[in-house]
């Protein structure tokens, strides 16, 4: 949990709050985050991102019943819909990262996102917002609305979800979904300028404003508000994927030889982007006795960079891209790959907390008052040659995916 306080100018004032907890319990997050707040003190009112898709079922008397469960908790079958037609309706796949699966494995008198509940407990109002709600796989991001097949489907009638609203509720806007935050935070928020982030997971979306939009095959569809869509394509791996790296293989991650011969598919976490599989596993051909732990990490994270890049590809039109989240900002050798592979310039961001920036910029808007850009640290230059070796070796990397497409 942090908490950073922004001036008009959505420049974050000196100091922030941020405390680290590791639980599911819904008032033990609640507890970190009036912890963070009132660390960081007073202000005129009170924004905030958080992650999307979580699930909390409460009681009848607003009391949790289960606890959160984030898009991680992949227990759970979605029901019986056509894969095609929801996806259409709602932007969103089956897949068990959203709450069509995730419902079959609670009960509860309500069913809330984690900032619902805590936008309750701060302000004694329930409410989610259009952001959070059309991550939640049961909302029809251009009717603005639940879904009545999907709620039908689910056994879940639309009065036990929270009402939709981006209206303030006693100095506090209900949260918006922290990949679309880190897109204004960064400056990607119209068609052409794609955020590339790396956190815990790893994502590419637009952000852009329309009267409506079609979902798109292996991309997302979500929201920002009602103005604007966010599009794009998430992976389950990505800052994880290298922590995992560093504790399995327990040895320096110097520099990986010139030609690893290596190719890793990265779904350790299943599949999101762009194939929806949660029964997938990760995979590393072509080990050899002179194969070493930076040969494997280099392998993982090009494997992720070429997933990143097909996402990219699928959302076309891309003019821009910014790098951004901590798992790249920290990995100055991984921007360089991303430049490499995409065999254009990238845009690093001079903004440490992309997420928080955007939900005060957002906050600002809805004020009247004008946001400035965000500053861009340096771009990095892709280096001569290195594009056409990365092309052949996302060709692998294809060629690897379908042919355990087929084995399965």
């Amino acid at each position: 949990m942090r908490a950073v306080v922004y001036g008009e100018d959505a420049v974050a004032e000196p100091g922030d709050a941020r405390v680290a907890c590791d639980t599911d319990d819904a008032d033990e997050l609640v507890s970190a985050c009036r912890a963070v707040l009132a660390q960081a003190g007073d202000a005129d009112a009170v924004a905030i991102s958080c992650f999307w898709h979580s699930l909390l079922a409460v009681d009848e008397h607003e009391r949790p019943a289960s606890p959160v469960l984030t898009w991680r908790a992949l227990a759970g079958a979605p029901p019986a819909l056509d894969p095609v037609a929801y996806h259409e309706r709602t932007g969103c796949f089956l897949h068990p990262s959203f709450w069509p699966a995730k419902l079959s494995t609670v009960r509860g008198a309500r069913y809330l996102s984690f900032p619902d509940y805590l936008l309750l407990r701060l302000t004694g109002e329930l409410a989610t917002s259009v952001s959070m709600a059309s991550g939640t796989g049961l909302f029809d991001p251009n009717r603005l609305a639940w879904d009545e097949e999907t709620l039908a489907a689910c056994g879940v009638e639309a009065a036990q979800l929270p009402p939709v609203s981006d209206e303030q509720v006693a100095g506090v806007w209900p949260a918006l979904g922290d990949g679309a935050c880190s897109n204004v935070g960064s400056g990607c928020a119209r068609r052409g300028r794609a955020a590339v982030m790396v956190g815990t997971s790893a994502a590419a979306r637009v952000v852009y404003e329309a009267p409506a939009a079609e979902a798109r095959p292996g991309l997302f569809l979500y929201r920002l508000d009602e103005r604007r869509f966010c599009e794009g394509g998430a992976l389950s791996d990505g800052g994880n994927l290298y922590a995992w790296l560093e504790r399995t293989l327990r040895g320096p991650l110097d520099e990986p030889s010139a030609d690893h011969g290596l190719t890793f598919l990265p779904f350790l976490g299943g599949e999101r982007s762009l194939g929806w599989d949660p029964g997938r596993r990760g995979l590393v051909a072509g080990l050899s006795f002179e194969t070493t732990p930076s040969d494997i990490a280099q392998a993982a994270l090009e494997g992720v960079t070429y997933r990143l890049a097909d996402v990219l590809g699928a959302i076309g039109g891309v003019e821009a891209v910014v790098a951004t989240g901590g798992g790249l900002l920290s990995n100055p050798a991984w921007v360089q790959l991303l430049a490499d592979v995409l065999g254009r310039p990238v845009e690093v961001s001079a903004v440490a907390e992309g997420s928080s920036r955007g939900a005060a910029a957002v906050a600002l808007e809805r004020l009247g008052l004008p946001v400035p850009p965000p500053p861009v640290a340096h771009v990095v230059e892709p280096q001569a040659g290195r594009h056409e070796h990365h092309l052949s070796a996302m060709r692998k990397h294809r060629e690897l995916i379908e042919s355990t497409e087929e084995a399965r």
